[in-house]
C-alpha cells in the first residue's frame, strides 16, 4: 500500500482567474474564498502561472519601496530590479504571478510531494493531468495524510514484523544489529542489549512505529558500555 495521491488530497474545484485580472480583484477573491493561491490560465485553461498571498503581499510592500541610492545601483543586478519592480508594481495577474509552477500527476504520491515542497521551499503545488488542470494540493492538505486513518488494519504475524523491522536497521547508518535484539510478540516490539546514545533510542522506536503491524514498542536497552564503545 503506497498510501494517500495527489487525486485524494488535492482541493479539486480549483479557483483560477486569467492573465489581465486586476491585483484588487484577485485580493478581494482569495479573501472572501479564504484561499492562499490562485491559478493564472489561459483561454484554454493552460495554467500560466500561479499568484500567493504572498505576491500580493509583496505588491502592497512594493508600495514603500524607495529608490535604490546611485552608489547601491553599481552593485545591484538590473535584471533582478527589474523583475522585482514589475512584481511590486503591476496591476494584474500576469504581472504578479510566478511562471514557475510545480506540477504533479494525480497519482503522485503525498510522500512525494511532500519531499518535493520541502526541497523547493513551496507551501502548494498544481495538480495536473497533461494540461487539464484537476487541483491543487497544500500544505495543510499534506496534513490530513497524516491523520488520516489507515484504509485497512495490517495484521502481520510476529515473525514477519520482526523481520521487518531487521530489514529497516540494517538500511540505517545509525543502527547496530550486533548489539541490539529484536524481540516481536503480539504486535509488541521490544529493544534488547546496547544503544549508542538516547538519540538512537528515540530513532529506534520511530522506526518501528513506521513498520506495518507494529502495536507498540518498548526500548529495554541499555548504554554502551565504554569497553565495548571503544573497540566498535
Amino acid at each position: 500500500m503506497t498510501g494517500p495521491t495527489a487525486r485524494d488530497l488535492m482541493t479539486p474545484d480549483v479557483v483560477t482567474v486569467p492573465p489581465e485580472t486586476p491585483v484588487m480583484a484577485m485580493a478581494r477573491l482569495l479573501s472572501d474564498r479564504g484561499i492562499s493561491a490562485v491559478p493564472v490560465v489561459d483561454p484554454a485553461g493552460v495554467v500560466l502561472g500561479i499568484v500567493t498571498e504572498a505576491d500580493l503581499i509583496r505588491r502592497l510592500a512594493g508600495e514603500e519601496d524607495k529608490p535604490s541610492s546611485w552608489f547601491g545601483a553599481l552593485f545591484s543586478d538590473p535584471a533582478a530590479q527589474a523583475e522585482r519592480f514589475a512584481r511590486t508594481h503591476g496591476v494584474t495577474a500576469k504581472d504578479l504571478m510566478t511562471e514557475k509552477v510545480v506540477s504533479v500527476t494525480p497519482d503522485t504520491t503525498a510522500a512525494h510531494i511532500a519531499h518535493m515542497m520541502e526541497e523547493q521551499k513551496i507551501r502548494r503545488v498544481v495538480v495536473q493531468d497533461g494540461d487539464k488542470l484537476c487541483g491543487i494540493v497544500s500544505r495543510a492538505d499534506l496534513l490530513r495524510a497524516l491523520v488520516a486513518p489507515p484504509h485497512q488494519e495490517v495484521e502481520l504475524s510476529d515473525e514477519r514484523i520482526r523481520r521487518a523491522v531487521m530489514a529497516s536497521m540494517k538500511n540505517q547508518p545509525w543502527t547496530d544489529t550486533f548489539y541490539t535484539m529484536v524481540e516481536v510478540k503480539e504486535g509488541k516490539v521490544t529493544f534488547h542489549g546496547f544503544r549508542r546514545s538516547d538519540a538512537v533510542q528515540k530513532a529506534l522506536r520511530v522506526l518501528a512505529e513506521n513498520i506495518p503491524g507494529v502495536k507498540s514498542v518498548e526500548d529495554d536497552t541499555q548504554p554502551m558500555p565504554i569497553f565495548i564503545y571503544g573497540a566498535a
